[in-house]
């Protein structure tokens, strides 16, 4: 009976054209990548700097699992906590500029310390509605533990202060993508620390696509806006995207990130990531530092992947970010002509819901500072043949 329900869902699933299928590469992560035995050109990962194959990151890994050893043995508060993480924190904290930073294994895991720790009983969390799944399971889990839940309309400015104004929670705490990663679009981040300010607030942005892409130097989007490392703000920050390795940070001033490091159940019952991990990241921090020719080989693949898709009859979604989404509309065509394209040797992934919605199944576009010119006039060609 168990399995006969499973297997029920599962027939569901495939009849309304929704399952997930994994690919496996035979090929480190790069502009090009081997995929179920076939070479093609990769639009498919989030690399957005095309570091998760430099050489120089694979270099200190390789060093740092030498001098530290393949594993880190147990987590940061018990013996885990080794010199080459508390040396990364450092690095982050004084990259982003915030006064501390906290490192997790995952972006997950960093977002379900956040929302939980500092929305409990009593308090509120308003979050927009097109925020990730993991901020999505975040507060459900605050909800959990007393706290109230609202979801504004996606970038209601608005709709958001209204709910602010009618709250009489003792604590509140917005939370927002940076760069929403299917629409690729930017949360309007200095509206929104006017109304943490204004409504006393925390403010949680989750900075996965942006981080080590936009603003100064690959700051990321606090950088973009020119906006200060505000104590009400925590910022969290995936590490295997564009950094290139794995992991993620969350940073603040330093009572909250002292209190996050005290309270945060997901950060204190997991085990530290492998210190090595954390040598290959401090290397990739210097890169993202130094990686202004990257990030503007990046936007003028953009640039040009805009310029060039403008006649389609699919609609292109108005994103400055290296996240692209092309709508096509029902999954089935969205498959159709993920598969077409795949038979020219470009991995582009579909995209359905339940990850968009109804009716927005779409071509998740990745464009990476790895590509050059020829590559994106490549996809471009076959997507106005094809459409």
């Amino acid at each position: 009976m168990l399995e006969q329900r499973l297997n029920k869902e599962l027939t569901e699933i495939a009849a309304a054209g929704l399952t997930r299928r994994r690919r496996i590469l035979e090929s480190p992560c790069g502009r090009m990548v081997t995929v179920d035995g076939k070479n093609m050109l990769n639009f498919a990962s989030n690399d957005y700097l095309g570091l998760a194959n430099n050489p120089e990151i694979a270099e200190a890994l390789a060093a740092g699992a030498k001098q530290w050893g393949a594993g880190s043995g147990a987590s940061h508060l018990v013996s885990g906590h080794q010199s080459p993480h508390e040396a990364l924190e450092r690095e982050i904290a004084e990259f982003t500029g915030f006064p501390r930073a906290l490192t997790f294994s995952t972006g997950y895991l960093a977002n379900l310390a956040v929302a939980p720790t500092l929305a409990g009983r009593g308090a509120a969390i308003f979050a927009d509605k097109l925020n990730h799944a993991s901020l999505i399971d975040a507060m459900q889990l605050a909800k959990t533990q007393g706290a109230e839940v609202q979801r504004y309309p996606h970038n209601d400015i608005a709709a958001l202060e209204k709910m602010l104004a009618a709250s009489s929670a003792s604590t509140k705490l917005i939370i927002t993508d940076a760069v929403f990663s299917m629409d690729g679009d930017l949360a309007p981040l200095p509206i929104l620390l006017v109304l943490a300010e204004r409504y006393d607030a925390w403010l949680l942005i989750d900075d996965a696509h942006g981080f080590g892409v936009l603003g100064q130097h690959g700051q990321g989007s606090l950088a973009h806006f020119n906006l200060p490392a505000a104590p009400r703000i925590l910022l969290m920050g995936t590490l295997g995207k564009a950094a290139g390795v794995g992991g993620a940070f969350v940073a603040g001033s330093s009572t909250a990130i002292e209190y996050l490091l005290q309270k945060g159940r997901s950060y204190i019952f997991t085990t530290a990531q492998p210190p090595a991990i954390a040598c290959a990241l401090s290397k990739s921090l210097r890169l993202i530092r130094d990686g202004d020719a990257l990030r503007a080989n990046l936007m003028a693949r953009i640039a040009q992947l805009r310029d060039a898709v403008a006649g389609l009859n699919l609609k292109l979604m108005p994103s400055a970010s290296a996240i692209q989404p092309l709508i096509v509309g029902e999954n089935e065509a969205t498959v159709a002509l993920a598969k077409a394209l795949g038979e020219r040797s470009l991995w582009v992934p579909a995209i359905r819901p339940p990850t968009v919605p109804k009716g927005m199944a779409r071509l998740r576009i990745s464009i990476s500072a790895a590509h050059n010119a020829a590559d994106i006039a490549t996809l471009c060609a076959s997507l106005k043949e094809l459409t």
